[in-house]
C-alpha cells in the first residue's frame, strides 16, 4: 500500500481508501448499489483492506439503504469490536447534513443541513453505532447554504475540542464554498476543512476547473467518491455484461458507449483493466490524496491495488484526453443526476 498525508495535515490516509456505502443489504430499490453487501461479506472486504494496508475507510451515518440508513456504521462498530486492534488501526471517517428519517425524535430538525443541534446530535447517533467514542474526519456530507459559517464553525469547534473529532472535512462542496468557509475558519482561530470528497473522473473533468487547483493553493486534500462512475468506468465492452449493472449505471451507460469502446481499445493494447487504469489517472494529479473504492468482494477489492503500480505515460494520457477530453460543462453525455450525491 502507498500512503499520502490527508492535505497539509500530518496524517497519513492509504491512497485506496474503502468506501462502506454498500454496506447493510438496505432496500435500495434497485437504482444504486447502496446497501447490498451483508455483514458476514463486509466482514471480510474490511479484514482483507486492513490486511493490505488499507488504514482509510469512509462511511455517513445515513449509508445501509433507504429504509436501514445508519446500517453500514452498524456493521463497521460490530467489525471493531471483533478485537485484533482493527479500531486503532482505522481511520474513520463517517459523514452528517444529510436527512436521516429513522431519527423521528428531531420533528422539524429532521431536514438537511449543518446546525450545531444536529452536528452533535447526529455525531453522537453515529458514535453509538460505531461502537467508538472518536471518529479521525467528520464531513459535511453538502453544503449548507441556510446556516451560517460562524453557526456551522461553532458546531465543528465544540466536537473537536471534545476529543470526539480529530479533523473537519467537506463534501460536495464548490471551491469557492471551502474559500469561504476557510476564511470564516481562520478568523475564529479554527483549522477549518482538511479535505473535500469530490467526483472527479475521466467522464467527468470539472474539477480541474476550480477544485483542484484550489486545493493545491489552500492546502485541501482530495478524496474521490465513485471513481468508477458507479462502475461505469470498471466496464470491458469485449464483455460488458459481466458485472450486473443497476438502473442508475444502465441509464448512464447507454449514453457512454462510444468513449467506453474507445477507452476499452486503450486498455487493451497496454494490457491493463479499465478500472485500474481510471484509478491510476485519477491517482496521477497532485491535489488527489486517497480514491474511495467500494468493492462488492473480496476479489474485486483484489483486483484494485494494481492501479497503484501503474504509470500511465504522456502518450497514454492524450490518449485519455482524446477519449475524455477537458470540458467547460460537465461531459454532454453524461446527465447530470450522478454530478452529486
Amino acid at each position: 500500500m502507498q500512503y499520502n498525508r490527508l492535505g497539509t495535515t500530518g496524517l497519513w490516509v492509504s491512497k485506496l481508501c474503502l468506501g462502506t456505502a454498500n454496506f447493510g443489504l438496505g432496500d435500495s430499490r434497485g437504482f444504486h448499489d447502496w446497501g447490498v453487501i451483508d455483514q458476514k461479506a463486509a466482514f471480510e472486504i474490511m479484514d482483507y483492506a486492513m490486511e493490505h494496508g488499507i488504514n482509510f475507510f469512509d462511511t455517513a451515518n445515513v449509508y445501509g439503504g433507504l429504509d436501514t440508513r445508519g446500517l453500514s456504521e452498524e456493521i463497521i462498530g460490530k467489525w471493531f469490536k471483533t478485537g485484533g486492534l482493527r479500531r486503532e488501526k482505522t481511520v474513520l471517517a463517517t459523514k452528517v447534513g444529510r436527512i436521516f428519517e429513522q431519527d423521528q425524535t428531531d420533528g422539524p430538525n429532521n431536514c438537511e443541513g449543518l446546525s450545531i443541534y444536529k452536528i452533535r446530535r447526529h455525531l453522537e447517533a453515529s458514535l453509538k453505532r460505531l461502537q467508538t467514542d472518536k471518529v479521525e474526519l467528520y464531513n459535511m456530507h453538502k453544503h449548507d447554504p441556510g446556516t451560517s459559517w460562524d453557526e456551522i464553525w461553532e458546531g465543528f469547534e465544540g466536537v473537536v475540542r471534545s476529543g470526539k473529532v480529530d479533523y473537519i472535512g467537506a463534501s460536495n462542496h464548490d471551491a469557492w464554498e471551502i474559500v469561504k468557509a476557510q476564511s470564516v475558519a481562520k478568523s475564529r482561530g479554527f483549522m477549518g476543512i482538511v479535505s473535500e470528497q469530490h467526483l472527479y473522473t475521466p467522464l467527468n473533468r470539472l474539477a480541474e476547473h476550480e477544485m483542484l487547483p484550489m486545493a493545491l493553493d489552500q492546502g485541501i486534500g482530495i478524496t474521490i467518491f465513485s471513481p468508477l462512475f458507479r462502475g461505469i468506468l470498471g466496464i470491458d465492452m469485449r464483455n460488458p455484461d459481466k458485472h450486473q449493472r443497476t438502473a442508475e449505471a444502465e441509464f448512464h451507460f447507454q449514453y457512454l458507449q462510444k468513449q467506453l469502446s474507445e477507452f476499452t481499445d486503450l486498455c487493451v493494447e497496454i494490457g491493463e483493466s479499465p478500472a485500474n487504469v481510471t484509478l491510476a489517472w485519477e491517482l496521477r494529479h497532485p491535489a488527489v490524496n486517497s480514491i474511495i473504492i467500494a468493492p462488492n468482494s473480496v476479489e474485486d477489492l483484489e483486483e484494485l491495488f494494481r492501479s497503484l503500480e501503474i504509470t500511465l505515460d504522456e502518450s497514454v494520457l492524450r490518449r485519455m484526453d482524446e477519449i475524455f477530453p477537458l470540458l467547460e460543462e460537465l461531459n454532454p453525455y453524461v446527465p447530470r443526476t450522478i454530478n452529486r450525491r
